[in-house]
């Protein structure tokens, strides 16, 4: 057996064995050498040498036209596209096809729908506007002026007071616009004015109020207006369309006028007013729904009260009917 321990012998690693092992075989280039040679192949770069194809095209087979372009194929289709012209040609040069097709009418909207809607009971027309009241008092409604109109109200009139000493008072009112013309008596106490001369009385009606209706207003109707009508205003003679009551018609129209202002502003649009055409064919109590500005709800007002209209009637006679008008304005 060999010894292992001689420094001589060859089965033990040498010191400059592990040295070499330790040592890059090939020492890095200097960086200005890298650095010259890249700025050389920048302006002068080596030529490479040519490039060997190995590979070889394969031939597939054309998966797009199975059939390829055949002569056979296109006069199949281009005598199929004729054949479809000529049967159009045939069947609409015939007579009775041309006498089908005039008595053909394309459907817009029907002129007279009236036979297809549904019949239904005619609703009880009710007067444009008004109201009542009462407290169940045995005797009717006594005779005296009413309060002030306002659009809104907080105590309903009273002909008997029944609490004199309230804890807070404030002065009675109906449902009505402020500018509306209500029937005058000169009477201190309040009472319906259309009523007769008698003892104070509230009315048989129910709801605060003086009358015989319901609802804190004067008068024969319901809520808080006067008059037979309900839904507050003064009723008892305006309808509205429906219900046996036609429509007023126009028959003399004046364009408005144009204000100043809306001219130099180039402005555009349409006033929506509410009117009532009396039984003489006039626009009365107008109203602006929807309004402009610029003056031009002035000249809409001003143009409608100049207009004429064929009433509305109501069992042949002329009555007083609700509409609403649109005037446009259109620069030209």
């Amino acid at each position: 057996m060999a010894d292992l321990s001689q420094p001589n012998n060859p089965y033990l690693p040498n010191a400059d064995d592990h040295l070499s092992r330790l040592l890059v075989a090939e020492v890095e280039e200097p960086w200005y050498r890298s650095f010259f040679r890249n700025i050389k192949e920048t302006f002068n770069p080596p030529k490479l040498p040519p490039l060997e194809v190995t590979s070889k095209p394969v031939a597939v087979k054309d998966i797009w036209g199975l059939y390829g372009r055949q002569k056979k194929s296109f006069m199949m289709s281009t005598g199929f596209q004729i054949g479809v012209v000529v049967v159009l040609f045939t069947v609409f040069s015939s007579k009775i096809v041309q006498q089908q097709v005039k008595q053909m009418t394309t459907l817009i909207m029907p002129t007279d729908v009236d036979p297809f809607v549904p019949k239904a009971a005619p609703k009880k027309q009710t007067m444009g506007g008004g109201g009542g009241g009462g407290d169940r008092s045995p005797l009717p409604a006594s005779k005296g002026r009413l309060p002030k109109a306002s659009l809104r109200q907080f105590t309903p009139p009273m002909a008997v007071v029944n609490n004199p000493n309230p804890k807070l008072s404030m002065e009675p009112s109906i449902i009505a616009p402020p500018d509306v013309n209500l029937p005058q008596v000169n009477m201190a106490q309040y009472g319906d004015p259309l009523a007769k001369i008698g003892p104070p009385s509230n009315g048989t009606g129910s709801g605060g109020g003086i009358g015989s209706g319901n609802g804190g207003g004067v008068g024969s109707g319901k809520g808080g207006g006067f008059g037979p009508g309900e839904g507050g205003g003064v009723g008892g003679g305006v309808y509205r369309v429906g219900g046996g009551v036609t429509a007023p018609s126009l028959l003399y129209k004046k364009e408005p006028e144009y204000s100043e202002e809306a001219r130099k502003a180039k402005y555009q649009g349409t006033v929506l007013l509410y009117v009532e055409v009396d039984a003489s064919g006039k626009a009365t109590n107008i109203k602006v729904q929807r309004s402009l500005g610029l003056g031009l709800d002035e000249k809409a007002i001003e143009a409608v009260k100049q207009w004429k209209f064929k009433p509305g009637y109501k069992d042949g006679k002329p009555v007083t009917v609700a509409a609403t008008i649109e005037v446009n304005f259109r620069l030209l």
